[in-house]
This record gives C-alpha cells, sequence and structure tokens, in this order.
C-alpha cells in the first residue's frame, strides 16, 4: 500500500515538474465547459515577447478527470488548437528570426513526455506579415494538427528595434 502511494506521488510530481515548463507568456481569458464530465475548452491570450502590440488567442481542450478515468490515457490531452492574433496598439518588432523556421514563442506540455502545444512566429518577408502557427510536436507520431493567423503589418504603425529587412 505505502509503495503503490509512493509512486502515485511521485508520478504526480513529475507531472508538476512537467506542467512548469514551457514558456509562460499567458493569461486565461475564457473557459467554456463542454459537456456533463467538466471537459472543457480554454481560451488563452499570448503576448508575442519579441513584437509589442501584437496578441494571440489561443484555444485548446483541457480533459476532465471524469474523462481520464472514462478514457484512461491519464496523462495526454488532445493536440487540437486554434488561435487568432491581432494587433493591440503600436507594433514594436525587436529582434526576430527572420528565417523560415522562424522563432517559438510559446510552449505547453500537452502530455506527461511526449506531445507539447506550441506557437511558432515565422516572418513573410515578401508580404509584409507575420504569420502565428499553433501546432502539436509529439516525440513519437508526428502531428499534423495545426492552425495559422496572419498579422499584416502594411497600413500599421510599426517601428523596427533593428531597422526593417530589406
Amino acid at each position: 500500500m505505502l509503495t503503490q502511494f509512493a509512486r502515485v506521488a511521485g508520478v504526480a510530481a513529475v507531472v508538476l515538474l512537467l506542467a512548469a515548463c514551457g514558456k509562460d507568456n499567458t493569461t486565461n481569458v475564457g473557459k467554456i465547459g463542454v459537456d456533463w464530465t467538466g471537459n472543457d475548452i480554454a481560451i488563452d491570450s499570448v503576448e508575442d515577447p519579441d513584437v509589442k502590440g501584437v496578441v494571440c488567442h489561443v484555444a485548446y481542450f483541457n480533459r476532465s478527470l471524469i474523462d481520464r478515468l472514462q478514457q484512461g490515457n491519464w496523462f495526454e490531452d488532445p493536440s487540437y488548437s486554434a488561435i487568432d492574433c491581432a494587433v493591440s496598439g503600436p507594433v514594436t518588432v525587436g529582434k526576430i528570426s527572420l528565417s523560415a523556421g522562424g522563432d517559438e514563442i510559446f510552449k505547453q506540455q500537452r502530455s506527461l513526455i511526449f506531445k507539447s502545444l506550441r506557437i511558432t512566429r515565422v516572418y513573410d518577408k515578401t508580404n509584409n506579415t507575420l504569420l502565428y502557427l499553433a501546432h502539436a510536436r509529439e516525440l513519437q507520431l508526428g502531428s499534423g494538427k495545426m492552425s495559422l493567423s496572419a498579422v499584416p503589418l502594411n497600413g500599421v504603425d510599426v517601428t523596427w528595434t533593428n531597422g526593417k529587412p530589406s
């Protein structure tokens, strides 16, 4: 009995530790209950740490304890997410990556070890647009689940701290 309790306590400690990992530049703005078991859709605002004046809202599914008991798969949440980003004031673009791989601005664990929800910013120089991609990263099988939002910078008050890319 004591050994089993120690295992459960150890797993709980690891879960809490991993939950604390990731970039925490979010504010919870909404939580919508979707069924009687307590499953929710959470809505968070995510500020881009390197682009002031742009905010993204990301929605994702949170499984309840009842759902985890019914379905098994205790330590995993679905990969589905949705994102929308907009200009919220004067835009100041700091040091951002201009590469095709962009910059990761948000990360949240969606399982104990293997899966995370991420938001990556990519600058489309040709169209002067910031692209924000919400996607799952899965260690084993990968994931095709994603959502994209575009923030055009044309006609917006934009300051480039390192000079606008040519």
